[in-house]
């Protein structure tokens, strides 16, 4: 694992100029991967993770498995991996919710529109107090074109934008591409929060300092796999190593048509799709 003394000696470099997007979706050319992969040597590993959009049913056990193995609080809104849904209407709209981050499944057809704040007065005397009360929109089953769900969590960035805005080096790379976070010197400016491209980033409710997916990497390095792809019963997630020619995900990405979120910024997500649709965002 790379060292913070060894972080902080690098030189300093500025944060990544984001690219103008070229095209919202983007298949990848397996060639350039492994020609990039290959010119690395600094290590033999470099993990890869592969989502298949269509075996996931958003049964919500990966999130679940993710917040008990982390130590995210059960019932808080923050999670370091979701699900999300996509619904899209004739009108060619889309609409998209992740309730509790997919935690319980999708439990309605309704679409949630997120938390308000309603008036729930006592009596008429007394003081207004307000009640979260969740919203949902309606929408008509004859209505709908398609629908799908698509997992997400920290892409692992071989081009880390995390890293390079972290003023004390608490957000790191180590060798093997994961990049994690030291709580001991975190200081809670956010800046890694506001940098992240993909949202994944979030305050810890207990440690209040950033939080975010590391693919367990107290587990990987173990030789075991990530919660989530442990709770997956359909297979729907995969993690492994890009530099080893015979690893299943080595193999998926090489001869299947997988694409990764955002690609116009620039970071190089190392987390790979496949049947990732247009409308995903």
């Amino acid at each position: 694992m790379i060292t913070r003394r060894d972080f902080l000696k690098k030189s300093v470099i500025t944060a990544a100029g984001v690219a103008l997007p070229l095209a919202a979706f983007e298949v990848l050319d397996p060639k350039k991967l492994m020609a990039q992969e290959a010119a690395d040597t600094k290590n033999g590993t470099r993990w890869a993770f592969v989502v298949d959009t269509y075996k996931c049913v958003g049964c919500g056990l990966c999130v679940k498995a993710c917040k008990l193995e982390n130590e995210v609080p059960y019932d808080t809104s923050v999670t370091r991996t979701w699900v999300e849904r996509y619904v899209i209407t004739k009108d060619g709209k889309t609409h998209a919710d992740t309730p509790k981050g997919g935690r319980d499944g999708f439990t309605t057809s309704k679409i949630s529109l997120g938390m308000s704040e309603e008036a729930a007065p006592k009596d008429m005397m007394a003081k207004p107090e307000t009640k979260p009360t969740e919203k949902f929109e309606d929408i008509d089953p004859n209505d709908i074109t398609k629908a799908f769900f698509v997992p997400k969590l920290c892409n692992q960035c071989d081009n880390p934008p995390c890293v390079q805005v972290c003023p004390v080096g608490a957000t790191y790379q180590t060798p093997d591409g994961v990049v994690l976070v030291d709580r001991t010197w975190c200081i809670g400016c956010g800046y890694c929060i506001m940098g992240c491209p993909y949202g994944v980033r979030f305050f810890h409710p207990v440690y209040h300092t950033a939080e975010k997916c590391t693919f367990c990497y107290h587990r990987i390095t173990k030789g075991l796999k990530t919660a989530c792809v442990q709770a997956c019963p359909f297979g729907a997630r995969q993690i492994g190593n890009l530099k080893d020619p015979n690893d299943p995900v080595t193999k998926i990405i090489m001869t299947e048509r997988v694409s990764v979120l955002k690609a116009e910024y620039g970071t190089k997500p190392q987390v790979f799709y496949i049947g990732l649709d247009k409308e995903v965002r």
